[in-house]
């Protein structure tokens, strides 16, 4: 049987031009006047919020406008950016915290090998024995802001406040937990009124998981979406006099038919020689 070619070609990161690290990188340098570091030309601003949409991607967006007409209207004159690879939501958090492309940060998937054992490192569920701050020892982007004189504030659910992950590519910013949309269009705003100069993240999460539970456009999906574009737009209709509101996601989603799984259990022959199978079914890490 002739295996069935992909029905587009692989999109390559544009590392230094126009990737999640490039957004990160572009939006401290606006508020430092970094216009070296600044590649995406972003306008300068004291106060800047990044809300981040886990799982929503150009694509899916441009292909629901309807449900979406508050962040399509946006999406209609802004510029796609690409994930890293994998493309995955550990390794783009670690690009967007960090500023820096997987390869210098070392998220490199949602299930990596640990160098030296036979074991593989959750990267969102972060083993107690492994130290983020050694796995990931370069300055994250609140750190380098903090040193510029500019206060970082992260808000996402309070689960995630002392993860191995957090600690790994967030560190430095001060954690706000919110658990609802409501509250996390209120703290961003509170952040935002804080300081003159501040720099505020702020991760939804539920559209990824209501994509995994559901799929891609269906009712439920879809109607979170609407959730979703609300919130972006209570954010920026209250957003202090000068502040700037960018919003992005830590990758895109699609369907997968049942019919193109391959479960590597089932197949002696893929198991054969295999230490380890990291990674995830999006972007397998086989280690030999």
């Amino acid at each position: 049987m002739t295996p069935r070619e992909p029905r587009t070609s692989p999109i390559v990161p544009s590392y230094g031009e126009s990737s999640l690290a490039d957004l990160s990188a572009s939006i401290l340098a606006s508020m430092t006047g970094d216009q070296a570091r600044n590649v995406l030309g972003l306008q300068g601003a004291g106060r800047v919020c990044l809300l981040v949409v886990d799982g929503l991607g150009w694509e899916l967006l441009r292909g629901h406008q309807a449900a979406a007409p508050f962040l399509s209207e946006l999406a209609f004159n802004s510029r796609p950016l690409t994930a890293g690879f994998p493309s995955t939501t550990a390794t783009s958090l670690g690009s967007i915290g960090t500023a820096l492309p997987p390869a210098t940060h070392g998220v490199l998937g949602y299930q990596v090998a640990v160098p030296g054992t036979n074991r593989l490192l959750n990267a969102l569920r972060w083993p107690k024995d492994i130290d983020p701050l050694a796995w990931q020892p370069k300055p994250t982007l609140f750190e380098r802001a903090a040193a510029a004189g500019v206060a970082a504030i992260h808000i996402a659910p309070g689960a995630y406040a002392d993860s191995g992950l957090t600690r790994a590519v967030l560190r430095g910013a001060q954690y706000r937990a919110a658990g609802t949309m409501g509250a996390l269009a209120a703290e961003s705003v509170a952040a935002l009124e804080s300081s003159e100069r501040v720099l505020v993240s702020a991760y939804h999460g539920d559209l990824d998981a209501v994509g995994h539970r559901f799929g891609v456009s269906s009712p439920a999906w879809t109607y979170q979406l609407s959730h979703v574009d609300r919130l972006a737009e209570q954010i920026a209709q209250a957003l202090p006099f000068g502040a700037v509101l960018y919003v992005t996601a830590d990758h895109g989603m699609v369907n997968v038919a049942p019919e193109d799984k391959v479960d590597a259990d089932l197949v002696p022959e893929l198991r054969a020689g295999v230490a380890l199978l990291g990674g995830e079914p999006r972007a397998r890490h086989v280690y030999a």
